[in-house]
């Protein structure tokens, strides 16, 4: 383990945000007056040219006086028109928000929509999923293989919409999306049906999504795929699990995608429930890594263990399970079903579907097993800046939030060390705020409540500074004397220690304690915990 000493509590960012930043991380007034009901969003996608065309209806639902309407659409994509009712309405652009003039004058409850036509060369991703946007891939056999991905850099880098985690569309959405004719386009939701262009020698699949949805997670997915499928039989009742992936990867497919069963199995234990019955789930096949688009989880993972062949834990058991697989699929309970408010919560999705991993490998290989997976990933955690980011302009925090927030969870149940309880507590979170998006204090006060114990201090240390807890100790007559050091103001967090091969609970405070034992010959930290151990000698 590694402890930094030297790292600044409550430390800031130093980045500089822009105007852009705060339009686009902010619940604007022209965003506020309105909840998002349906979008009926239909695109065009033209290869060659690297461009898209389409609308997107949205429909809302009138909830205080209304301003304009904020829509979001990243350059170099452009709004030609908005209409309402076949009425061209005025708008105007700042940067990647666009302002639109809604003349009507509305009562509160009342729903209305309005039609928008856009069109353009989408940013293509660098490095997806990581700097996302459009992926214009080829396949072996020449065939055009494109993917979108967009978390964090938002969905309006190729569709307009309102891109503020706060607003899912409450009756899901409709998606269209015309591909060539011998291609297959793959999206959330389950498929309606296809249309045959036959003097565009094209095809139009029409994908439905009736639950809530982010914006991040709807996606598109082309390719010359083929399918297959089971029905899963779990906790609420069949599910259609179906898979899509290029032809020549068939066989290879259908060997590895049987955890797709098993990480289902052993999550609707842990989480309950899959969320999205309704709308099935699908593994689909893209020339990217992988990501957790909604009922449309991607894969790249070439069909191996681990992630790309490798143990992130470096124990031996992150080679036992397709990363990509356990991990997306994760996100469905974690981000999908449970969505963040403020991206700077990134935490919520990311550090329990980390957290995932190692409850998927103690479901299959035991506790101990889960247990040595978690502690094992510590050695990728940089405590470089704090793990929630800034508020309200679209930023999220360090990508400590996957494991040094999975670690932070685990300790969490070492504390309240039931493990039915505990068990209790995820499947009581995903129920309590089903299909809702929620902030860190709501999953603070939550775990708290259920645990027993007042957590707050512990999710300031983890999550808001880069200092790891240290409980420095030094023996005296008839025992030794203990505290913690580099912690926040008011830390007390119970800690299970070894001393003398015994197992003690004691809550250490930043003031010196004494314990009492008759010899003193050693003293460990039960390794669950996420915290260093320094003797002082006098």
């Amino acid at each position: 383990m590694t402890t930094c000493l030297q790292a600044q509590l409550l430390q800031g960012h130093s980045h500089v945000y822009s105007e852009q930043d705060t339009l686009r991380g902010t619940i604007t007034s022209e965003r506020a007056w309105w909840d998002l009901q349906k979008y009926y969003l239909e695109v065009e996608v033209h290869s060659e040219e690297k461009f898209i065309k389409g609308t997107n209806t949205v429909v809302f639902k009138v909830i205080d006086q209304p301003q304009q309407l904020q829509i979001d659409l990243q350059e170099p994509m452009e709004i030609l028109e908005v209409k309402h009712h076949k009425i061209n309405l005025n708008f105007t652009r700042n940067g990647n928000a666009f302002f639109i003039d809604i003349p009507q004058k509305y009562s509160v409850g009342e729903i209305d929509s309005i039609e928008i036509f856009f069109e353009g060369h989408p940013k293509e991703a660098v490095n997806a999923p990581w700097d996302g946007g459009f992926t214009w891939g080829k396949d072996e056999e020449g065939n055009d293989f494109i993917a979108t991905s967009c978390q964090g850099l938002g969905a309006s880098v190729w569709w307009p919409n309102k891109d503020h985690m706060y607003d899912e569309p409450d009756l899901g959405m409709e998606i269209k999306v015309e591909v060539p004719e011998h291609l297959m386009d793959v999206s959330n939701g389950r498929l309606v049906g296809v249309k045959k262009n036959r003097k565009k020698k094209t095809k139009t699949y029409h994908w439905k999504v009736v639950n809530p949805i982010n914006n991040y997670g709807v996606n598109i997915n082309i390719g010359n795929y083929v399918h297959f499928g089971e029905q899963y039989k779990g906790e609420k009742g069949k599910l259609d699990m179906n898979y899509y992936v290029l032809e020549h990867n068939l066989e290879k497919a259908k060997k590895q995608f049987t955890q797709a069963k098993d990480m289902m199995e052993a999550f609707e234990h842990w989480f309950g429930h899959y969320p999205f019955y309704e709308d099935g789930f699908k593994l689909v096949e893209v020339p990217y890594l992988g990501m957790e688009h909604q009922s449309s989880v991607t894969y790249g993972n070439k069909f191996q263990n681990g992630y790309l062949g490798s143990d992130l834990s470096n124990t031996g058991w992150g080679l036992k399970f397709d990363f990509i697989i356990i991990h997306e699929a994760g996100h469905e309970w974690f981000a999908n079903n449970i969505t963040d408010k403020d991206i700077a919560d990134m935490w919520i999705h990311e550090s329990f579907t980390a957290y995932s991993e190692c409850l998927f490998v103690e479901y299959y290989y035991g506790k101990e097993a889960g247990l040595q997976y978690v502690r094992g990933t510590r050695s990728a955690i940089q405590n470089d800046r704090p793990i929630i980011g800034e508020y309200n302009v679209n930023s999220e925090g360090s990508g400590d939030m996957y494991y040094k927030g999975s670690n932070m969870i685990n300790m969490i149940r070492k504390i309240q060390d039931d493990d039915e309880k505990w068990r209790s507590l995820l499947r009581g979170m995903n129920e309590q705020y089903y299909h809702q998006t929620v902030d860190t204090k709501q999953i603070e006060d939550y775990i708290s409540k259920e645990v027993g114990i007042d957590l707050s201090k512990v999710f300031d240390q983890y999550l808001r500074t880069t200092s790891i807890p240290v409980m420095e100790y030094r023996k005296v007559d008839g025992g030794f004397a203990y505290r913690y050091i580099n912690v926040v103001e008011g830390f007390m967090m119970p800690l299970d220690i070894l001393i003398n091969n015994e197992t003690k609970r004691i809550v250490p405070i930043q003031k010196w304690q004494m314990l009492e034992c008759n010899e003193f010959e050693s003293l460990e930290i039960d390794p669950n915990y996420y915290v260093g151990l320094m003797e002082i000698k006098i």
